[in-house]
């Protein structure tokens, strides 16, 4: 519309024309700010939708319903497994704890057995077990052998086994020079029942040697059994040359030689 044509439209119509425009105007400015509210409101939508995630109970509630299962799963699984391994842990426990005890039985058994075959098998001999003496001796070319015998007084059987040691001993007491030679043979172990006895032979010579004139007389013999310490004395009269050497052979059965 032209301007000439709106003024001549105000000068015809007057002043309530122009309230008509105005509050046509004014409607339609109403409208259009409807449809911009009604945009806006539409454009506020996608939040509201994007609302439902956030209010989404039911998301929520599957997840606590999850934690809810964890927790209840934690709660009796370990219920389970405890049962399982006490029940596991009294069987192990009755099938080896058995299996030890019978070993532990079979084990005293064995022990047991085996002191009393300790306790049945003789002993070695003790020097206050045995009674010693020299037996016949026997000449030949300067020569004399002589059995040494020790028999066993104990009420128990017991064994004897390797070398005697010897001292000569004078008539006035005094120890003479002795050197006690061990023959090179095996010994071997001579059980002896109680009256029983076992023999080592010995060997001398009475002729002088060296630088020897006369060779000494012995009137006693100190005897040491094998692997004692204590000792026994017999009578034992001789004249033992070579500074008094005596050869000895291991003990043997038997008293004679």
């Amino acid at each position: 519309m032209s301007p000439e044509r709106a003024r001549e439209l105000i000068a015809w119509t007057g002043r309530p024309m122009v309230m008509r425009i105005t509050n046509t105007t004014l409607t339609a400015g109403a409208a259009a700010l409807a449809l911009l509210a009604a945009g806006c409101g539409t454009g506020t939508t996608p939040s509201a939708a994007a609302a439902p995630p956030a209010r989404t109970t039911t998301a929520h509630t599957t997840t606590t319903h999850t934690t809810t299962a964890h927790t209840t799963t934690p709660g009796t699984a370990p219920a389970a497994v405890d049962a399982g391994r006490a029940t596991a842990a009294s069987a192990v426990s009755a099938r080896y704890g058995s299996a030890a005890q019978s070993t532990a039985t079979r084990t005293v058994t064995a022990r047991t057995t085996a002191t009393r075959t300790t306790g049945a098998a003789p002993a070695r001999c003790r020097t206050t077990g045995l009674r010693a003496r020299v037996g016949r001796q026997d000449a030949g070319a300067g020569n004399r052998y002589a059995p040494l015998v020790l028999t066993n007084t104990s009420g128990k059987t017991c064994w004897v086994y390797g070398f005697v040691g010897l001292v000569l001993i004078d008539g006035r007491g005094d120890v003479l020079r002795t050197r006690t030679r061990r023959e090179s043979v095996t010994p071997h172990r001579v059980t002896l029942r109680p009256g029983a006895s076992a023999h080592a032979r010995l060997h001398w010579t009475v002729v002088p040697a060296g630088h020897e004139t006369r060779c000494p007389a012995s009137a006693r013999l100190m005897i040491i059994p094998p692997d004692e310490m204590a000792h026994l004395e017999v009578p034992f009269k001789a004249t033992v040359c070579d500074d008094g050497r005596i050869d000895a052979w291991p003990m043997a059965p038997g008293a004679g030689l």
